[in-house]
C-alpha cells in the first residue's frame, strides 16, 4: 500500500462465516472493508455494530427489529450502534458487495 492508496488487489479474502468474505485495511483505529455477501450468507444473531458504507452491487434485506428495508446499488449504509438499532441481513440477489468504513 502506497502511503494514500490500497491496493485491494494484493490483500487476501478473510471469511469468518459462511456465505461472507472481506478485505480489510486497518490505521489509526479504523477499517476499511470491502465485503461479499453470499445468498447462503445467514446472520446467527442480532448485530448491534455500527456501519457507515456505500453498496456496490446487489440488494440485501436488513430487518432493524421488525422494520425491514432493501438495499441496492447506489444506496448509503448508516447504521449505528447499539441495541436500538440492532440488525440482522439476508441477501436477496447472489451477491452482496458493500464498502463499510468502521472502527477497528
Amino acid at each position: 500500500m502506497s502511503k494514500y492508496k490500497i491496493d485491494f488487489e494484493s490483500k487476501k479474502w478473510e471469511s469468518p462465516a459462511v456465505g461472507v468474505r472481506f478485505k480489510a485495511y486497518e490505521q489509526n483505529s479504523r477499517k476499511l472493508r470491502l465485503v461479499e455477501f453470499f445468498k447462503e450468507f445467514i446472520e446467527p444473531d442480532w448485530c448491534k455494530k455500527g456501519h457507515i458504507g456505500y453498496v456496490l452491487e446487489g440488494q440485501m434485506e436488513i430487518d432493524f427489529n421488525g422494520t425491514k428495508k432493501i438495499f441496492g446499488p447506489g444506496d448509503g449504509v448508516f447504521i449505528p450502534s447499539g441495541e436500538k438499532h440492532k440488525h440482522k441481513g439476508k441477501v436477496l440477489t447472489e451477491k452482496f458487495k458493500v464498502i463499510l468504513v468502521e472502527e477497528a
